[in-house]
């Protein structure tokens, strides 16, 4: 996909809890860069979870919501299954990264992440939130 991106759970996380202006202009031109958002539903899991655990069930319901206006949530499939696999046997990635990259990788789009391991995988390209 031509203007995709895949949105990692870091991007998430320094959009609702960065209280940095630069960040948040940052973070607002990968958004816009993108006009199909896609995050896989392991992210959403972990930022539901993240939030949660720190803002409460309320917080964490209406942040979901608008993250599901915004992004396209991406199921994990056997493809997405195995290809996450295979990256976190070759990298040792957690199955989050791992099902994240296989998105990427599957898609033909960047990752939106200020995480450095993304770079090990050769072909993936990544746009840097920092």
């Amino acid at each position: 996909m031509a203007d995709a991106a895949v949105f990692d759970t870091r991007f998430l996380v320094a959009l609702f809890y960065s209280p940095r202006p630069d960040v948040a202009r940052r973070l607002k031109r990968e958004y816009v860069r993108a006009r199909h958002r896609l995050v896989s539903v392991v992210t959403l899991h972990e930022f539901y979870r993240l939030t949660l655990e720190n803002k409460g069930r309320d917080v964490a319901r209406l942040r979901n919501q608008a993250i599901l206006r915004d992004f396209t949530p991406v199921d994990v499939d056997v493809d997405l299954a195995v290809r996450g696999a295979e990256l976190r046997h070759g990298h040792g990635f957690s199955l989050a990264d791992s099902i994240i990259a296989a998105i990427a990788i599957r898609e033909g789009c960047p990752i939106v992440s200020d995480d450095p391991h993304f770079g090990e995988i050769e072909g993936l390209k990544t746009r840097w939130i920092s």
